[in-house]
């Protein structure tokens, strides 16, 4: 199921305005994108405040409802006040459904806690990555890729070759090698060694 959430233009521009647009409850943003203009809007901050602790928020093909005109975008950008739970500003790029995205996916672990390497054999499992950068096209943006850790052996790692695609989503690489998501840790004299294992993979 899409988002969809409401935007007005926003005409006034400058430091000044923005400030004024915080002060009544509003976030400032833009959405820019394909051979459209860019476009100054503003959304409510409650909304949107609630809308952004959702996961999928963050890795979705959203649905921006500007005074009943609806356009397809993903969120790009979000800035915060430095020690306010308080949002200052939106960026949305829009979507074209023929042009493939770059976005980062999270991973969501599955199997962990019946992994008989944790159950069975004292290993902890350490995740090393937590999102992936993926390209797609919009209609095979995948809210989250699942990593199953059932058979991740002690002393094992998984690497992001390893990780199952949803059809039509490739990875991004930057730079060389294979990068390890999840490692099977041994546990041997409790937290401490714990934490020296972690630190060493």
């Amino acid at each position: 199921m899409q988002i969809v959430f409401k935007a007005t233009q926003r005409v006034e521009q400058g430091t000044g305005a923005s400030r004024r647009l915080r002060r009544a409850g509003q976030i400032p943003g833009i959405i820019y994108g394909t051979d459209a203009d860019a476009q100054a809007i503003t959304v409510d901050h409650n909304e949107l405040y609630h809308l952004l602790k959702k996961e999928a928020f963050h890795a979705s093909v959203l649905a921006i409802d500007v005074e009943g005109a609806k356009q397809t975008v993903v969120l790009r950008d979000v800035q915060w006040h430095p020690y306010k739970q308080q949002v200052l500003h939106l960026d949305f790029q829009r979507v074209d459904a023929s042009h493939k995205l770059h976005l980062k996916v999270p991973l969501h672990f599955v199997n962990g806690d019946t992994n008989p390497a944790v159950k069975l054999g004292g290993c902890m499992i350490s995740h090393t990555i937590t999102e992936l950068d993926v390209e797609c096209l919009p209609a095979n943006l995948p809210e989250f890729i699942e990593v199953d850790l059932q058979t991740l052996e002690a002393g094992q790692s998984i690497h992001v070759s390893q990780i199952k695609l949803p059809e039509g989503v490739e990875v991004v690489h930057h730079g060389e090698g294979d990068p390890v998501v999840a490692t099977a840790l041994t546990v041997k004299g409790g937290a401490a060694e714990a934490a020296e294992g972690e630190a060493a993979a």
